[in-house]
C-alpha cells in the first residue's frame, strides 16, 4: 500500500467545468488560486490555452500550436483569485452556450529569481509539497542547466519558446535523456542529445543542450516541471497488448487526469480526467496537439488505484507500442497517510 504527504489532492491539482456566458464571469470551485491553467472549449474547435500567474494574465500559449506567446489579451482569463479566476467574453474561454474545461495546478505565485543553474530564471515558481513549478528563463543556445526549485528531480518537463514560433519540447523519464517529444505533434520520441544535453535532471536542475526547441540563444523560454509525490502523482509508461481486455496501470491512487502518448508510434495526445462525463465506462477524449472538440470514446478506465485501457484503438493500445504517461490523484487518506482507494 503507497503512503502519500498529500491529505487532499485538490488542494494543488483539480478539474473544472463550466458553461459559456459570452460575456464576463468568474470561475469558482477550484479550490485554491491556480497558477497554471490549462483549459480548452469542448464544445467549439479552437485551440489548447495555457496561462500562468509567472507570465501573468493576457499572456497566453497553445499546446496544439508552435506559435510564440500572445501578449496583451484582455478577454481571456482576466484575473486570478483565491478560488479560481475571472473570465472575459474570447470565445474559446468563455463562448455562449460552449461547455469549457480546464485543469489547474498550483504552483507558489509568481516566484522570484533562481541562480542554481547556469542560466539564472526571470521566474521559479515552485511548489514542493505537489511537486511542480513554473520557470520562465532565457535560452543561451549552448549547454545549460535551470534551476527548477523541486528539491527532488522531475520526471516529466514540458517546455515552450515564447519568443517566436517553435514547437513544445517535452522531456519524460520513461523516454530516457537522449530523448524529447512534441506536445504539438504527434511524432514519436525522437533520439537526439542536443535538447536535454543527455542528462538526467537533478533535485535542483534540469539540463539543456544547444537545440533551439528549449534553448534558442535570446529566447525566452516557460518550462513546466513534475516531479512524483506518492499517492498523488504518477509519471511512466506502459506496453499495448492490442486487445480489449487491455493493460493496467498501476498509480497507487485513484486517478482524477491522465495525459498519455505513444511514444514509439505516430498517434495524437490523449487528455482524459473525472469530471467531463463524469465515470466509466465512457470518459470524454480531448487532443492537446489538436484544436478538436471533445470526443465520445470509450478508452480507458480510471479505477481506484491506477487506469485500465478497455480498447485497442492504436492511441492508448497497440500491441507491442510503448506509451507514456502523467496521472495526477484524487486519493482519499485514512490513517497514517495511507490512501483509501475503494471506490
Amino acid at each position: 500500500m503507497a503512503y502519500t504527504t498529500i491529505n487532499k489532492s485538490t488542494d494543488y491539482f483539480n478539474t473544472k467545468t463550466w458553461t459559456g456566458n459570452g460575456s464576463t464571469q468568474t470561475i469558482s470551485g477550484i479550490g485554491f488560486q491556480p497558477d497554471l491553467v490549462w483549459y480548452k472549449n469542448r464544445s467549439v474547435s479552437h485551440g489548447h490555452r495555457w496561462q500562468d500567474s509567472v507570465r501573468g494574465v493576457g499572456n497566453v500559449v497553445y499546446s496544439n500550436a508552435t506559435q510564440g506567446q500572445d501578449t496583451g489579451i484582455t478577454n481571456m482569463i482576466t484575473a486570478y483569485n483565491s478560488d479560481g479566476y475571472a473570465l472575459g467574453a474570447d470565445v474559446g474561454s468563455n463562448g455562449s452556450g460552449s461547455n469549457y474545461g480546464s485543469w489547474n495546478w498550483k504552483a507558489n505565485g509568481q516566484g522570484s529569481a533562481n541562480t542554481d543553474g547556469s542560466i539564472n530564471t526571470t521566474y521559479t515558481s515552485a511548489n514542493t509539497t505537489a511537486g511542480f513549478s513554473i520557470v520562465k528563463y532565457t535560452g543561451t543556445g549552448s549547454n545549460a542547466t535551470v534551476g527548477h526549485g523541486l528539491g527532488v528531480a522531475p520526471k516529466m518537463i514540458i517546455a515552450k519558446r515564447l519568443t517566436d514560433a517553435e514547437s513544445w519540447g517535452v522531456y519524460h523519464i520513461a523516454n530516457g535523456t537522449n530523448k524529447y517529444m512534441k506536445l504539438d505533434e504527434t511524432e514519436s520520441a525522437q533520439t537526439a542529445t542536443s535538447v536535454w544535453n543527455d542528462t538526467a535532471p537533478t533535485s535542483s536542475v534540469f539540463y539543456l543542450g544547444t537545440s533551439g526547441l528549449c534553448n534558442g540563444s535570446g529566447k525566452d523560454m516557460i518550462a513546466y516541471c513534475f516531479a512524483e509525490k506518492t499517492g498523488y502523482s504518477k509519471f511512466g509508461s506502459y506496453t499495448g497488448n492490442g486487445n480489449v481486455d487491455g493493460p493496467f496501470v498501476y498509480t497507487g491512487f485513484k486517478p482524477a487526469f491522465v495525459l498519455l502518448k505513444e511514444s514509439s508510434g505516430t498517434d495524437n495526445w490523449i487528455l482524459m480526467d473525472n469530471k467531463r462525463l463524469g465515470y466509466n465506462p465512457r470518459n470524454e477524449v480531448l487532443f492537446p496537439n489538436l484544436n478538436n472538440t471533445e470526443q465520445a470514446h470509450d478508452r480507458i478506465d480510471l479505477l481506484s488505484n491506477g487506469f485500465k485501457m478497455n480498447n485497442d484503438d492504436g492511441s492508448i493500445n497497440q500491441s507491442g507500442q510503448t506509451y507514456i504517461y502523467m496521472a495526477f490523484g484524487q486519493s482519499l487518506v485514512g490513517s497514517n497517510n495511507v490512501p483509501c482507494t475503494a471506490r
